[in-house]
């Protein structure tokens, strides 16, 4: 009997003044202002009253301190898996608007459908896709919960949606702490719910592209 539902919960605010591109880059962890959102998501799906059989987050800083507070209220210590990291890019280190300004960069903006600044879209999702069939299929009954990353939860909601891939990164409706929701029947994926239990009023979230 594989799981029941799988939650793609995304790590809260980062603590990023001078509001880079940080992307996979070290050193990036939560701001306190992140860590209360990180609990207020484990909080939310605590509250579903739904037994939690597994917790997955990915390598970097954000997403494992984001975990913390799940691990604190179901007693899971997360399985880091690399296949839900942040994709890569090239301006990584980097404020937006200032590598946007360098014509020199304009080249990276030639396919966005791609996108030509970074990891393809299709292998975002098919690596994130492969986490989460074997994520369902290792546990008997009972939810899931992956930490990840803005763009591979946003992809796979588009993927599972039977949407285009190609995208506007400034539409994204995944918000920080945010919990996406889905079930899998066979082998089809359906996206069940979509919440936002943290306040994120007055947040930085500039970090990837």
């Amino acid at each position: 009997m594989p799981a029941d539902r799988l939650h793609l919960v995304r790590h809260g605010e980062v603590h990023n003044p001078t509001r880079v591109l940080y992307g996979r880059l070290p050193g990036f962890g939560l701001s306190a202002d992140g860590r209360r959102m990180a609990a207020d998501a484990a909080r939310y799906v605590k509250d579903l009253d739904r037994p939690l059989a597994s917790l997955i987050c990915s390598p970097l800083q954000r997403a494992r301190e984001s975990s913390i507070p799940f691990t604190e209220l179901f007693g899971f210590d997360p399985l880091v898996d690399e296949r839900v990291i942040e994709p890569t890019n090239v301006f990584e280190g980097r404020r937006m608007k200032q590598a946007l300004a360098n014509p020199a960069n304009w080249r990276y903006l030639r396919r966005p459908e791609i996108p030509s600044w970074g990891e393809p879209y299709v292998e975002v999702v098919e690596r994130m896709r492969s986490a989460m069939d074997e994520t369902w299929d290792a546990v008997e009954g009972g939810d899931v919960v992956i930490v990840s990353h803005q763009l591979p939860i946003w992809v796979t909601h588009l993927s599972v949606a039977g949407l285009p891939l190609r995208h506007d990164p400034r539409r994204r409706r995944c918000a920080l702490s945010s919990v996406t929701s889905f079930e899998r029947v066979g082998d089809v994926w359906r996206e069940v719910d979509y919440a936002e239990p943290a306040n994120t009023a007055g947040a930085v979230d500039v970090g990837a592209v």
